[in-house]
């Protein structure tokens, strides 16, 4: 199953939703990672994830590491509670950066930009 993706700003945001489980972490998985090879910054809305296992974790882990390795931003937006327990309970809400809504990581990302002078 595809999920949506869509350029905003400078990030490509794919929107995971439902179950990003054993069976569904695989498609979200390849659709990060071609994200990332493509040098994209990726931005993943997990606003519409209900549940999220250790494979859907190992997905989001997989694409932040490779995004390190590509020099490519990678952050989380819109963590629901249910993932947000998740990641608190793994600590990886202290590796991933973490923005409450995908405006939210847009906006403070056109601030560092400007910081920046790009």
């Amino acid at each position: 199953m595809p999920y949506p993706t869509r350029t905003m700003g400078r990030y490509m945001v794919i929107a995971l939703n439902g179950e990003v489980d054993l069976h569904y972490s695989p498609a979200a998985r390849q659709q990060i990672l071609d994200l990332v090879n493509d040098r994209h910054d990726v931005l993943v809305d997990l606003s519409q994830v209900k549940y999220i296992d250790s494979s859907g974790l190992a997905s989001l882990v997989e694409g932040y590491q490779l995004a390190r390795r590509n020099k490519v931003e990678f952050a989380l937006a819109g963590v629901s509670n249910a993932v947000l327990q998740v990641l608190q309970l793994t600590r990886l809400d202290k590796v991933f950066p973490v923005y409450g809504s995908v405006e939210e990581a847009l906006t403070l990302a056109g601030r560092r930009s400007a910081l920046d002078g790009g």
